[in-house]
């Protein structure tokens, strides 16, 4: 049977994350990744963890911050922009900081943006000075920050959605929202002029860290985390070629890693070396002009490295 919600579990690690949203899919594949598995409940809002002591919370992407900052869980998937627009709100009224960003995913890339009816000339920030303007977000603590930072005295108008119509509605003049493709913004004959935040998936945890047995279940679950990612991007080349034409394959691959070389036969070397990122088709034509054969590109699944 799971354990109630409410409790403090000390030798178990709670992550939250979205129930369903843009966010939902990609961090579970991310944690699955890590080796974690689940047993659901039955109303499909706690998962058990079975492969190690680490538990999921299914929950709203806004709920998250405020989990953590009570302890109900230990550690969160979030967007950034929820976890600055939350932080801001507490430090507005003078709370202290419970919880940071302690990776970016690298999923779920949006960025909050000041937008304006497409017939403006927008000149730059001072163009909202002195004029009483009205700004439509769903942010307020990250856009008073920005515009207290600007030195710009406009009027924020709290909106919890829907917020690029306002300027047709008349309740604002622009607007401050996430964007991620601008498709939305062009259809409401918006666009985007000022970024306040670049924002992407978090995992998130409390300020103050652990004092118990999660301490090690997070180091477990960080280290794990920055392993999937890395190799997110990495590729395994691997290909043939005689000793004479490495010198012009080295300066090929000089922005590779190290180049192994393993024992061949008839003056031919088995070689690989780990790339960052893509490897082109270019790549791949151009190291074969230099000698190479027997070209392969491999993902790489797991590296302690």
């Amino acid at each position: 049977m799971s354990p109630p919600l409410g409790t403090a579990t000390r030798d178990r690690l709670r992550i939250a994350i979205q129930k369903s949203g843009r966010l939902a899919e990609p961090a579970r594949k991310l944690l699955a990744a890590c080796g974690l598995s689940w047993r659901e409940s039955r109303d499909k809002l706690f998962c058990y963890g079975e492969s190690l002591p680490v538990d999921l919370l299914l929950v709203r992407d806004d709920d998250i911050p405020g989990l953590i900052a009570d302890g109900v869980c230990d550690l969160g998937i979030v967007g950034r922009n929820e976890l600055d627009e939350q932080a801001g709100a507490r430090a507005r009224i003078g709370l202290p900081q419970a919880y940071r960003a302690l990776r970016g995913l690298g999923f779920g890339q949006c960025r909050l943006m000041l937008a304006v009816p497409e017939e403006w000339d927008w000149t730059g920030p001072d163009q909202l000075r002195g004029q009483g303007t009205r700004i439509a977000t769903s942010y307020p603590a990250i856009l008073g920050n920005w515009l207290d930072a600007q030195g710009i005295d406009a009027q924020v108008v709290e909106l919890s959605g829907s917020v690029e119509i306002a300027p047709r509605l008349g309740t604002a003049e622009l607007i401050c929202d996430l964007v991620s493709s601008g498709a939305t913004l062009a259809a409401n004959h918006l666009k985007p002029v000022e970024n306040l935040l670049d924002s992407e998936a978090v995992l998130a945890g409390p300020a103050s860290g652990f004092d118990d047995a999660r301490a090690g279940l997070a180091q477990m679950l960080l280290r794990r985390v920055d392993g999937v990612l890395q190799l997110k991007e990495r590729k395994l080349l691997m290909f043939n070629a005689a000793q004479e034409a490495l010198p012009a394959l080295e300066r090929l691959l000089q922005d590779a890693g190290p180049l192994v070389r393993l024992p061949g036969s008839n003056g031919v070397l088995s070689l690989q070396t780990m790339c960052e990122g893509a490897v082109s088709w270019q790549q791949l034509e151009d190291l074969e002009r230099a000698g190479a054969r027997g070209l392969m590109v491999l993902a790489v699944e797991r590296s302690l490295a």
